[in-house]
Order: C-alpha cells, then structure tokens, then sequence
C-alpha cells in the first residue's frame, strides 16, 4: 500500500508545519482527525478540505460538518471520500479550512510517496516544527464573542464615516466663505475678461 507524506501548514505561520504519513486508503476525515492530534485542536469542527491548483486556488470542496445549504448542493463528504481519489499530481495541494466559525487556514501538500514500512503504524506523525498559535487553544470560542467583534468593526466603519463628514463639513464652511467673497470674485473676473 502507498502512504502519502502531507506537509500541513499554517498559512499565517510558516514556520510552523506538519509533516504526516497517510495510507493512501485514508479518508480526509482521516486526514482531518490526524491534523488535529498534532496540532491539539478539537476536531469536532465543521471544516473543509478543497482540492487546489499550484497557487492555492480552491476547488472542489470536501467537508465534515457541512451547513444545510451545503448538503443541499451535494458537497462531498469527508468521511466518504478517500484520499486516492483526489491525488492526481506528485505534489497534490489541498487547501484546509478548519473551524468556519473561528475559521483557521492551512495549506496541505503531498510532498512523498512512499512504500508502507511493515510494522509501522499509521497515520503517522513523521515531523513536527514549531508550535501551534496560542490563540486557537481554545478552538471553540462562543458565538457571541464572533458578534461583539463584528459590532467592534461595525464602530470602526462608522468612526470612518464620521471623518469623512467632517472633511464634508469644512468643504461647506469654505463654501459659506467663498459665497461671501462671491462679488469681489465676479468684478474681479469681470477685469480680467476685459483684458483679453
């Protein structure tokens, strides 16, 4: 049996990675379930795995957990899909959304082939580099945590609208001034069109 060695990355860190021994038999639930022993987080996510070109365009999408709107369109079910399937390439990309209401990006790459080792269990975890961002220890934050912070930027959009209304503000009072000024303006321009 071939066994896959996927790279997992953190797309905002690096230098943080995975390197993880799949049986080619694997489903990415399988895969899903694994990422998350390594990493500590809980895997009980709704998330996603799609399927990506060399510059991390995502495609067809596999998910656990998926929403109704999802299921209505059919996706693809991790659990029912083997990692076989979908590896066309030598250096197969996935592109992985983990926790859609604290969502967290990875970028997943076959980066080996290789012939399983009678004896060895897997899925194995073959590498480990640097340590996971503290701030998904807790995987799970509440919802209304994720609306206090939309109301945060909510405020952050109208404290920007209020700047602009004052720029407007003092474009009207030199617009106030300029009414002002209004006549000695036109008998100045006056003069200056009888020169020409």
């Amino acid at each position: 049996m071939a066994i896959y060695r996927f790279r997992v990355t953190f797309e905002d860190y690096e230098d943080v990675y995975r390197e993880i021994d799949m049986p080619s038999k694997s489903t990415f639930l399988d895969m899903h379930e694994e990422i998350h022993k390594t990493t500590g987080y809980a895997p009980d996510a709704s998330s996603s795995f799609y399927v990506s070109n060399d510059q991390w365009k995502k495609g067809t999408e596999i998910a656990f957990k998926p929403t109704q709107r999802k299921k209505d369109t059919e996706v693809l079910l991790m659990e029912n899909i083997r990692l076989s399937k979908f590896i066309d390439d030598p250096h197969q990309k996935f592109y992985y959304i983990y926790n859609f209401d604290r969502p967290y990006d990875f970028q997943v790459e076959l980066i080996k082939i290789l012939k399983e080792e009678a004896g060895k269990e897997y899925p194995a975890l073959f590498k480990s580099v640097g340590q996971v961002p503290k701030t998904m220890t807790a995987a799970n934050f509440p919802v209304a945590d994720a609306v206090e912070e939309d109301e945060y930027v909510e405020e952050d959009e109208t404290q920007y609208g209020v700047d602009d209304e004052d720029e407007l503000d003092g474009f009207d009072s030199e617009d106030e001034d300029e009414e002002g000024e209004g006549e000695e303006e036109r008998e100045e321009s006056t003069g200056y069109e009888d020169e020409y």
